[in-house]
């Protein structure tokens, strides 16, 4: 005797429907207002993390130093990129898992329905003989009634049918909204990983020049930050030199004016990766809340910024334009006129007023282009 087939299909619907009940319990912590993965607390650095000698460096080793320094930082900016972008995917993802949740409930409801309708239609036929209408006409000896039945038939058939089209077409509407929900939290489960790898990599970056800048005597660390100054000066100098402000004219919108006087407001307030205020900021974090303060929502992260938006030459750039650096893209900064920008630029500093070519520059976006 072969397999019962409705066995086999009653006993899958049974698993969907389980899985389902358990993803929708599952879910409701996602939906809780201000849930989110927490990321493993980093391990302490060993083999293959940056290292920094314990005793100081030799004067003239300074400019050394503080290539480390720069590599470091810029390395940590990298990771913070990365970390801010699981986090946005991750916000995305688990609203959509929270939809399908939604959906799944939805579905199961109405084939619930649907089911007791069928249930209500057979006890129906049961009650009158278990005969079908059909049969019934046929046997009918009488035109009028004839005719009458004739009608109901072709009326309860489309009525059948449009059931069983129905039961069908909620059935594998929940396998997909199950499906769905499965790849969207494996990609949750990934994105969560990837946070946790980005977070472990910016602490341990962090820390190590942290461990270098602690092994410098203190006039070191005054004559570190004279490099430093000179550095931005010097870059600064030359871009000016360019004559590229005898270029730029353009004036700012009114919603470039809304963001540059959020920016400008944020100016002394600390730098911390992975912030986006209102009391500390990291740089896409401080750009990207200017921007949604101005009624123009922009992507988190300094790359996306550069990838999404609409990209314009430094010479027509405006007060509000957003000045990406480096070839990577994993710095962004504020163009506030008169060669000037407001940036969060790293670990240990704060929002501050600079040169807008201290930095190597990729190029320009405009979010309201």
């Amino acid at each position: 005797m072969g397999p019962d087939r409705n066995g086999v299909r009653a006993s899958g619907r049974r698993a969907s429907t389980a899985a389902a009940v358990t993803l929708v319990c599952a879910l409701t912590v996602l939906a809780a207002p201000g849930t989110a993965f927490a990321a493993p607390d980093p391990t302490p650095a060993t083999s293959g993390s940056p290292s920094a000698p314990a005793t100081p460096p030799p004067d003239k080793d300074l400019e050394a130093v503080q290539a480390k320094l720069d590599a470091l930082y810029h390395d940590a900016a990298v990771a913070t990129d990365a970390y801010n972008a699981a986090e946005e995917a991750a916000d995305k993802q688990s609203a959509a898992i929270v939809d399908l949740a939604k959906k799944i409930v939805k579905g199961q409801q109405k084939l619930d329905g649907l089911k007791a309708r069928a249930g209500r239609a057979a006890a129906a036929q049961y009650r009158t003989g278990g005969l079908p209408d059909s049969a019934k006409l046929l046997l009918s000896d009488n035109p009028s009634q004839f005719l009458d039945g004739a009608g109901r038939v072709l009326e309860g058939q489309r009525a059948t049918k449009g059931l069983i089209g129905e039961l069908t077409q909620t059935q594998q509407d929940l396998k997909q909204y199950a499906a769905d929900a499965a790849d969207r939290w494996n990609e949750l489960e990934a994105g969560r990983k990837a946070k946790a790898a980005a977070k472990k990599k910016i602490q341990q970056r962090i820390a190590a020049a942290e461990k270098l800048q602690s092994s410098l005597e203190k006039k070191q660390k005054e004559r570190l930050a004279e490099l430093e100054r000179a550095a931005a000066d010097k870059a600064q100098t030359a871009w000016l030199d360019t004559g590229i402000l005898d270029e730029i004219h353009t004036k700012a919108t009114a919603a470039g004016r809304k963001a540059v006087a959020f920016a400008t407001a944020q100016i002394g307030k600390p730098y911390v990766w992975g912030a986006e205020g209102p009391d500390s900021f990291d740089c896409s974090g401080l750009t990207s809340q200017a921007w949604a303060s101005a009624g123009r929502p922009i992507p988190r992260t300094s790359q996306e910024q550069w990838k999404q938006l609409k990209h314009v030459d430094v010479k027509d750039m405006r007060p509000g334009d957003l000045i990406i650096y480096f070839d990577d893209a994993s710095h962004v900064a504020m163009y506030v006129g008169d060669g000037a920008i407001i940036q969060a630029p790293r670990p240990g500093r704060t929002v501050t007023l600079g040169g807008a070519g201290t930095m190597p520059i990729l190029g320009v976006v405009r979010p309201d282009a």
